[in-house]
């Protein structure tokens, strides 16, 4: 377990989910914050372009976390065999997932051996509900991704995702789609990341449900 004081990057450190592991990491850790509204870091991770160059201003890291991703529900009956980005139901394979792989793949480069990185899925990998095929989908690729990726990364680098329970704090926008579901806070969620960071362990997915 680490003891260190490490550089860590959240991307997507503006939401209720980014600003919860800011929280948990910036006591013990340097914790830098990237978005695309950071005035700091804007970091776009659907622009490969934007993920690279941010890369190159912070220079290397010992950690990477991903807490940001956008998917759209959509009912299944409307969701047609379409290009991507032609349908609302494939912003969830060229948002949450590519730009959660994208980064992934880009920050290999400006890691420190034996450094970590997280991204983010979602409950609804195991748990399905009406209007969240594309969402499921996307997690359940995301999930395989990072326990394949771990088999081959190199130079001791570790990759974890963490799946989390709908948020509390997010539940005025989505109560309607998670009826039922047993909502967690955010700062619950936030410790999974921690363990994926001070942690050991490579290739896991930390469900908090």
């Amino acid at each position: 377990m680490s003891e260190k004081k490490l550089k860590i990057l959240i991307v997507g450190a503006t939401g209720t989910l980014g600003r919860a592991i800011e929280a948990e990491l910036s006591p013990r850790h340097t914790v830098l914050i990237a978005s695309r509204t950071s005035k700091d870091f804007a970091l776009d991770i659907t622009d490969t372009q934007s993920v690279h160059s941010t890369f190159l201003k912070i220079g290397k890291v010992d950690a990477v976390i991903c807490a940001t991703g956008e998917v759209a529900f959509v009912p299944l009956a409307e969701m047609k065999a379409e290009a991507l980005g032609a349908s609302a139901f494939t912003l969830g394979i060229t948002n949450k997932l590519m730009g959660q792989i994208n980064l992934a793949l880009a920050a290999r480069e400006f890691i420190h051996d034996g450094g970590s990185i997280t991204l983010t899925s979602g409950i609804l990998c195991e748990h399905p509900i009406a209007k969240g095929a594309s969402a499921s989908m996307v997690n359940g690729a995301l999930e395989a991704f990072v326990r394949a990726a771990a088999i081959e990364l190199p130079r001791s680098l570790r990759i974890n995702i963490v799946s989390p329970n709908v948020l509390q704090e997010s539940m005025e926008s989505f109560a309607p789609f998670f009826r039922g579901f047993e909502a967690i806070p955010a700062a619950r969620a936030a410790l999974a990341y921690s363990r994926s960071v001070e942690g050991l362990q490579t290739g896991q997915v930390y469900k908090v449900f």
